[in-house]
């Protein structure tokens, strides 16, 4: 077992991987730096393994794939995740891999909407989904994560082997974010200096069909993490559409004795029993989301019991 392991997901980033492998190699010469190519067409695999990366490949496209894959062959005491694009300054890594290794912390951010983001990062909406998103995760969470998006984190062992990943692309760091809040783990955030890529190196990220998919995968975590809150809103909503379809029918009988728009009534009649409906799904997906933690608790301890029965490499 590693004690620290770097993970550095890559595709096509020939122009930067060198120093960003060097970058870590000085900040953590203890490391062992992980280069999971993810179908690349330049010569980024090539460069890593001259720089003394461990190269692996990942055929499925998409950095959730690649994440997948890396938690599940990689054993380590502490995981350093980080870009192949030379964005995020390796000064941290030190300080952000003791946070795992020394308080126990399970996820540790790399904040960089706290510092340099908004100046460095030149694609205005970016800066406005990276904001969005953020506050939107911690009202609906009620957490207080400073960075959902950043692709610079640190992981303990437990954090890794425990985080079920269905994500395939951008969308992971989210669904990293929502998993720590839901399960109760130690998060901390470390403010980091952010540096936009160099010139002629390009993002992968598209900002609106990339965008789309983080949205979705935030209600359909909160469905999934929150049963009682989505279903409880979403029957408000249809009790709502209910009481306006029935309100002029019941109007009418008032004044003429008659019920005059039968049709109508159906329809409130069913939207009514839809609401109802949805209440008592919520209630009992909460029943069994409280279950699936105390399973998780349990499965805790499991790993911790390995974790302590690997040898260090």
């Amino acid at each position: 077992m590693d004690k620290i392991a770097v993970l550095i997901p890559c595709y096509n980033e020939a122009m930067t991987i060198k120093k960003v492998i060097q970058d870590y190699h000085k900040a953590l010469p203890e490391a062992t730096i992980y280069v999971y190519d993810n179908n690349s067409t330049d010569a980024t695999a090539e460069i890593a393994e001259k720089e003394g990366a461990v190269v692996r490949h990942e055929y499925m496209q998409g950095k959730g794939n690649v994440i997948r894959r890396m938690f599940r062959e990689i054993d380590a005491e502490s995981y350093l995740m980080v870009d192949g694009d030379d964005t995020y300054p390796a000064e941290y890594a030190r300080e952000m891999v003791d946070k795992i290794l020394k308080q126990k912390v399970d996820m540790v951010v790399g904040d960089r909407l706290s510092s340099t983001y908004f100046e460095e990062n030149k694609r205005l909406f970016h800066n406005f989904g990276n904001s969005i998103v953020r506050k939107t995760i911690n009202h609906l969470f009620r957490s207080d994560i400073k960075d959902i998006m950043t692709g610079y984190r640190a992981f303990s062992y437990q954090f890794v082997k425990t985080f079920p990943i269905i994500s395939k692309g951008f969308e992971i760091e989210t669904e990293m974010s929502i998993h720590a809040i839901d399960k109760n783990m130690l998060v901390e955030n470390v403010i980091i200096e952010y540096r936009d890529r160099p010139e002629g190196s390009e993002s992968k990220l598209n900002t609106y069909s990339d965008g789309f998919r983080v949205i979705r995968t935030i209600l359909r975590l909160y469905r999934n993490y929150k049963p009682l809150r989505f279903f409880s809103w979403l029957s408000l909503l249809l009790f709502i559409l209910a009481a306006v379809l029935f309100v002029p029918v019941f109007i009418s009988y008032l004044e003429t004795g008659l019920v005059l728009q039968f049709p109508t009534l159906i329809v409130s009649g069913f939207v009514m029993l839809a609401s109802i409906q949805s209440l008592f799904v919520g209630l009992t997906l909460e029943t069994m989301v409280q279950n699936t933690r105390l399973e998780f608790e349990h499965k805790l301890f499991v790993i911790n019991e390995i974790l302590k029965g690997k040898p260090d490499r």
